[in-house]
Parts: C-alpha cells; sequence; structure tokens
C-alpha cells in the first residue's frame, strides 16, 4: 500500500503546514508500495526501450514515463501516445506540437523517439524521469484530500523552472495557456470566467498579464522565480479556490485582506 500525504487541514495554513513536512513525506512516499516497485522497474529496464512502440507494449515503465509529466489518466490512449512520441518534435506538423497539452511535446522530447536521437540509455535519464514521477505524484496523492493543493504544488514547481527558461516572455504565458494545471491556476487566482478559455489566444496573454500587473504588481513572467510572487499567487488561488467551493463565505473586500495580510 502507497502511503498516503497526511493533509489535516485546508485553507493558507494546511498550505503552509504541507510545506513544512514536505520533505519527510515526500521520502515516506517514494519509499511506499507502487511508487516504489515502479520506480525500480523503470530504471532497470528503461535503457533498453529504444522505441515508442516499445515503451507502450510496458504497462509498467508507460505509467512511470506518462506519471512523470502529469499525463498518467492517458494510459489507455495507446495509439495517440505512440503516434505522438514517434512522431518526433522537428516538424510543426507532428502531432506533439499540435495538441494543445504541451506535456506532450516536453515527453516526446525528453525520450527523442522520433527526433533521431534516443536518450533513454543517456546517463541520468533513468534518474531524472523517476524523480519527475514521483514528484508529480506526490502531488496527486496530496489531491486525494485537496484538490487545490495539488494544483498548487504542480504551480510552485513548474513556474520557477518555466520563468528560468531562455524563451520569450510571450512564449512562457503561452506555455500556461497550454498546460492546464497552470492554467487552472491562473484562472482561478485572477478571478477569470469559465469563458475565458474560449476567447482568442492572444487576448487570453495579454488579459493574463494584465491580471498579474493587477493583483501581483508586474507584467513580466520572470517573476515568478522570485518565491515571493509564487507564494502570492498560491495564496490567491487558495482563497479563491475555499471561496468559490463555499468552504469560506468571503466577500471580494475579504478575500483582498487576506491575501494583503498573508493568508
Amino acid at each position: 500500500m502507497s502511503y498516503q500525504p497526511i493533509v489535516p487541514i485546508g485553507g493558507f495554513a494546511g498550505w503552509a503546514m504541507l510545506n513544512r513536512t514536505m520533505t519527510s513525506q515526500k521520502q515516506a512516499f517514494a519509499a511506499s508500495g507502487e511508487p516504489a516497485r515502479n520506480v525500480a522497474a523503470f530504471k532497470e529496464r528503461i535503457a533498453s526501450v529504444t522505441s515508442a512502440e516499445a515503451l507502450v507494449k510496458d504497462r509498467q515503465l508507460l505509467s512511470v514515463a506518462l506519471g512523470a509529466f502529469g499525463l498518467q489518466d492517458d494510459i489507455n490512449n495507446k495509439f495517440f501516445i505512440t503516434k505522438a512520441l514517434s512522431d518526433g518534435t522537428t516538424d510543426a506538423s507532428d502531432l506533439a506540437n499540435r495538441v494543445s497539452n504541451k506535456a506532450y511535446l516536453s515527453m516526446a522530447q525528453a525520450f527523442g523517439f522520433g527526433d533521431g536521437t534516443v536518450h533513454t540509455a543517456d546517463a541520468g535519464f533513468a534518474d531524472q524521469i523517476a524523480q519527475a514521477y514521483l514528484d508529480r505524484q506526490f502531488e496527486v496523492a496530496v489531491g486525494d484530500s485537496n484538490e487545490s493543493f495539488r494544483f498548487a504544488l504542480n504551480a510552485q514547481r513548474e513556474l520557477p523552472a518555466l520563468a528560468d527558461k531562455t524563451s520569450s516572455d510571450t512564449t512562457k504565458w503561452y506555455t500556461v495557456l497550454g498546460s492546464p494545471p497552470l492554467r487552472k491556476v491562473f484562472e482561478s487566482a485572477f478571478g477569470l470566467p469559465a469563458a475565458f478559455g474560449a476567447i482568442d489566444v492572444d487576448l487570453q496573454v495579454e488579459t493574463l498579464r494584465d491580471r498579474a500587473d493587477s493583483y501581483l504588481g508586474s507584467r513580466d513572467f520572470a517573476q515568478f522565480g522570485d518565491s515571493a510572487a509564487m507564494d502570492k499567487l498560491i495564496r490567491l488561488y487558495l482563497v479563491r479556490s475555499d471561496a468559490s467551493a463555499g468552504q469560506v463565505g468571503l466577500s471580494g473586500a475579504a478575500i483582498a485582506s487576506q491575501i494583503l495580510a498573508g493568508g
């Protein structure tokens, strides 16, 4: 049986408590049940996998590979996964470049099956994918108790790495829109309606920039490399998520007060 993370309370106080115990809880999770077995199998066998077809045939290895990129729910879509990984990533027509969820692009680039250089036997590859799998599966396990914390953990991990990339500021905002978990955090934190995703994508980017400036003090994506900006975004997300779920009866003024007061 796998270790179930302890999340005793919700809200920003619960979030702070989770972060204080994160290291020990992650260690307990990694050493338990299914996560430990899957990681051991992946490290033992992945170097011999040289094609997308071979990966898809091994369900245990595939579960780790998909889980590392937050795609575990797609595990039964074998034809789609094979196509996305075997096409490659160098041509605009490649499937991984065309799907809206850019996790497939990241996965295809990481494995390299369709790009002429397979990376599964590279030094450090197995460890890197296994750690990403453990991080994301821990988030999934936290989500069983508190879904908002799962999305907050994902943002806490993903946004600083994205902010550090050399791509343009605009490209980084587009990446947020192409990541369902990150999109949810920003849409909830900024109070955007469900119909937001239906408007022109360029307008979506400008809206996110404007809201970031209003709520966080800057339009620049680089701010998410700073822990203060990250904390403010997550605090705003958690307070609004609780309010929208009816867990707390907060007015707009009360929400603003909590955010400014640090939760």
